[in-house]
This record gives structure tokens, sequence and C-alpha cells, in this order.
């Protein structure tokens, strides 16, 4: 089939609009917690409310083999853009619950849509360049969205009257709540990817084997399958750890160590992403030249180290070793996800879904930071991601993948890349 560059670039778009809306609570944690009066258990049940919707993941499965692509990815922005509007338009946290959780359902139905979408479009010979891409660009918007953020904090209630922009927002907000303006933002910018998406013509997609979700009688069995439960466990371990800290990240520098959370907590969030899509490319590399067990029981040795510095360590120590630990969940997700599908022989489309399910870990974990925060202290708190982490490094440990990732000597490929 003939390459679509204007359906991959719309998905590249598209991946920064989802990433912008995804991780941008972190940075204002804080905020929320102080404005709308929220004890730390409260503000856990925050990122709860959004990533609970992604076990609408299988169902959106379905729904795209009978509607298609298209059908999917619109709706999915219509309910984004009703879930954003609903706390801009009433900002409370009833209110904020509910967005969350809406353009949660929206983010899931667009990752379910876009991967096969994206195979088709670009060719399956390209597929691994562009899933490399789209990382870039969800790791450039989660980067670019704290100090989109900072900049509203910092405009809005003084100086509003500087441009356009701050002039509408500054209408549409609460002085009292400038970072409400963030949802008034995400929702102009899905209306926006609705028009622009609607003039696109979209090709056919064919599902293969393995991008397929089968019915209930393959993924009851599944479920009782130990490989898919270890595997499951470990993609919910993953999430939970990224989002167990990066959703903290801002509201621990501010408690403990004075920062401001506009300015500075905001920033480390920014390098958390920054550098997990600087340690994607790095990672590409070593899976290339070593054994992904290997790679993946190193980096995870090392971010017990980069935790403990963060959550014990100096105001300067703790202030690096956050984006520190961004860099090393780089290689996590996809190393556990590739050791799943290598270690069973078949039903590849059902079990993915059932690990992309485990994404509810980024529900579970940050709730379970904030609620045991609010009995001790949320350096207490934060050290269960510590558990996150030991699972993991089980699975890196005990791992028996059917098939072997294929590695080559350093020689050969630089020889390649001459």
């Amino acid at each position: 089939m003939k390459r679509n560059l204007v359906i991959v670039w719309m998905i590249m778009v598209a991946f920064f609009v989802i990433s912008f809306v995804t991780n941008i609570l972190g940075p204002i944690m804080p905020e929320a917690t102080k404005d709308i009066h929220l004890t730390l258990a409260q503000a856990g049940i925050l990122p709860f409310a959004f990533f609970i919707a992604y076990a609408i993941s299988i169902p959106a499965g379905y729904m795209l083999e009978k509607f298609g692509s298209k059908f999917v990815i619109i709706l999915a922005f219509i309910i984004g853009t009703v879930g954003s509007l609903i706390f801009s338009a009433h900002p409370n946290y009833f209110s904020y619950l509910t967005t969350l959780f809406i353009v949660g359902i929206c983010v899931a139905m667009l990752q379910v849509a876009f991967w096969p979408l994206l195979r088709t479009s670009g060719g399956e010979e390209n597929y691994s360049f562009y899933s490399v891409l789209t990382q870039i660009f969800f790791g450039a918007a989660s980067f670019i969205s704290p100090f989109v953020y900072s900049y509203l904090m910092l405009n809005l209630p003084h100086n509003a009257d500087a441009n356009l922009f701050l002039t509408v927002m500054s209408k549409l907000v609460p002085a009292s709540l400038p970072w409400v303006s963030i949802y008034w933002l995400n929702a102009a910018i899905m209306v926006v990817m609705i028009v622009i998406i609607c003039f696109i013509k979209f090709p056919q997609v064919e599902l293969k084997e393995d991008e397929k979700v089968e019915g209930f009688k393959t993924i009851i069995p599944l479920l009782e399958n130990k490989v898919v439960i270890i595997y499951f466990i470990g993609i919910f371990a993953y999430v939970g750890m990224e989002q167990g800290i990066s959703v903290w990240i801002s509201k621990f520098l501010q408690d403990f160590h004075g920062y401001d959370s506009v300015t500075v907590g905001a920033s480390a969030v920014a390098w958390f992403w920054a550098l997990q899509s600087i340690g994607s490319l790095l990672g590409i590399v070593l899976l290339k030249l070593y054994d992904v067990k290997n790679i993946l029981k190193v980096f995870l040795f090392l971010q017990l180290i980069a935790l403990s510095c963060a959550l014990f360590g100096s105001a300067k120590v703790s202030l690096i070793s956050f984006p520190v630990c961004g860099f090393l969940t780089s290689v996590m997700y996809g190393s556990i996800f590739s050791l799943g599908m290598n270690s069973l022989k078949t039903h590849h489309g059902s079990f993915s879904g059932i690990l992309c399910t485990g994404v509810i870990g980024g529900a579970i974990v940050p709730l379970l930071v904030g609620a045991l925060g609010g009995v001790t202290s949320l350096r207490y708190g934060m050290c269960l991601v510590y558990l996150t982490i030991l699972y993991m490094l089980y699975i890196a440990l005990s791992a028996k993948p059917i098939v072997d990732n294929k590695t080559v000597k350093l020689s050969e490929l630089l020889k390649k890349a001459d």
C-alpha cells in the first residue's frame, strides 16, 4: 500500500496532543491541591480518575474493528473536548475527577486506533522508525506542557492584557484559578484536531492477526495463564512507577525543599519527560547490542539508586535525581512489553490488549502514594514505588522468553551506520 505521510504526520501531532493532556497533571498537582483544598489522599484520586479510564482499551479495540479508525479518532476527540469543558466551565473537585476520567477515555481510544493506522499509513518497513518518532513527539509535548503551564500561571493574574491569547483566557477562567486555563486550551486544541481530521481521507486499515482483539472465550483462558498475569502486573508496575514518581515530583520538591512549584517544580517534571525521550533513543541502540533482560536489570538497579537520592538526598540532589529517574524509565515499558509478547506463542492480539489495560497501574499507585502520604508524609508515601521497581526486577531476573531479541556486535552496528 502506498504510504500516506499526511496521516503519519497527523498521528505525530495527535501524539503531541495526547502527551500534553496526559502529563500536565504533575505540574498542576501542587496548585490543584492548594486551590481546591485537597488532602494528599484526595489529590491521589486525580491520576486515578484519569488512568482507570484505560480499562476501556479492550472495548475500544472492538469498536475499531467495527467502525474503523476515523470514526474512533473523531469520537475520541469529541469525548475529550466535552471532558475538558466540564471542568473548565465549572472548576471544582468533582468536575475535575469527571474531566480526568472522560479525557482518559479519549486518550485510551486514540492509542488503540493509532498504532494499526500508523502501520498502514507509514508502511510496515518503517513501522519501528515511526514508532520511535511518536515517542519523540510524545516526549516533546511532555517537556513543553509544564512551561506552558508556568507561562499561564505567571502571566494570567498580572499580565492578562499582554496579548490576545492571555486576554481571552483571563475572561474564561477565575482569577484565583489561572491553571484552569490549561483545560480550555486542551478543549481548543482538540476542536482543531477534529476539524483537521474531518478533511483527511483515511486509508482502509486491515488489522493483522496480532492486532485483533479476540472474544472473551479467548481472553478468559488467557487471564488464567501465569505468564499473562506476570506481565500484566509488570506493565501495571511500570506505569505505576512512572506516574507514582512524575505526578508527585513538583509537590515533593515544594513540600520538602521549598522549591516553587510553578517554576522549578514544573521544570523538573518537564526534564523528567525530556530525559525519558532521550533515553528512548539510547535504548534503541542498546537493544541492538545487548540482551533486553540485562539492559532491564541495569536500568532497574540504577533506578533504585536514583529514586533513593531523589527522596532522601539534599535539595540539589533531589532536583537532579527526579529527572534522572525519567531517563531510567525509558527502556522499561518496551522491554517488559516485548518480553511478555515473546513469552507467549499465540493470541498476541488479545494478550496485547490485556497488557495495555495494565496501564491502570498509573491510576492505582499514585492513589496509594497519596493515601499513605496523607497518613505519614509524601516521602514515605513515594517509597511504595520501590515495590514496583522490585517487581520489574523480578521479571528481568526470571524471564524466559521463547524468542530472545536479536543482537549484533558494536562493530557491525557501526559498519551499518557508515
